[in-house]
């Protein structure tokens, strides 16, 4: 078994850190591979390895699978672990990690993903600030729930990876999640996010679509990355 994982900026790839650190998490052996964002569009560049132009996509000997989801679920059928062993606990886990994928279209336009800054935002939309009180509901139900200190019990598992992009927005912008800040801080020590983090604030490259996204989203007060 040989897989290859493609992402793109650790700095500003939300969608590639997911399958990344869950992998890493779990101790499942893959060869790195990052193709940076270089431009506003990289579709046609991206196809070369991806049917969507779009990372994360994993290379398994001839076959490619695609999107962070369908990685997710490719590797839950090989791998133990992805999802929580307890019934409640893997429905639970399934359940928010398909919100996750397929929803938060507020925290993602106006918190978008920059792991070595931080940033004063404007001021919440009523979408935001109801994606934001949704994010404490699925934290705090999860770790009451299951125990902790993970979000489906005592393993890191997909849920945890699916939000693990989400820790780094709550940092990044100052989001209050109460007292599930206790989760955004666990995640945010594991050793695979560290790693994660070490190589973004490496990073040499800026790309201008996500640096003009980064200035929408508020004032920079805090900038971590390599050469700033």
């Amino acid at each position: 078994m040989a897989y290859t994982l493609i992402t793109a900026n650790r700095n500003y790839s939300s969608w590639s850190l997911r399958p990344w650190v869950l992998m890493k998490a779990l101790g499942i052996d893959f060869t790195d591979r990052i193709e940076p964002f270089t431009a506003p569009a990289n579709y046609e560049a991206f196809r070369s390895f991806s049917p969507t132009g779009q990372v994360p996509a994993l290379i398994d000997g001839e076959r490619t699978v695609w999107d962070s989801l369908g990685i997710t679920l490719y590797l839950a059928d090989r791998h133990p672990g992805v999802w929580p062993a307890d019934d409640a606990a893997r429905a639970f886990a399934q359940c928010a990690v398909a919100e996750m994928h397929g929803g938060f279209s507020a925290l993602r336009n106006d918190c978008t993903m920059n792991v070595g800054v931080r940033v004063r935002p404007k001021a919440m939309r009523p979408e935001l600030v109801r994606d934001v009180a949704r994010l404490r509901e699925i934290f705090g139900e999860g770790l009451s729930r299951f125990g902790g200190p993970w979000l489906a019990g005592d393993s890191f598992t997909a849920l945890d990876a699916f939000f693990a992009p989400v820790a780094f927005r709550i940092r990044t912008y100052g989001l209050d999640v109460g007292t599930c800040q206790v989760w955004v801080d666990a995640v945010l020590e594991h050793p695979a996010m560290k790693q994660w983090e070490a190589e973004a604030l490496g990073e040499a490259w800026r790309e201008e679509g996500h640096e003009a996204e980064l200035a929408d989203c508020g004032e920079v007060i805090a900038d971590y990355r390599n050469g700033a």
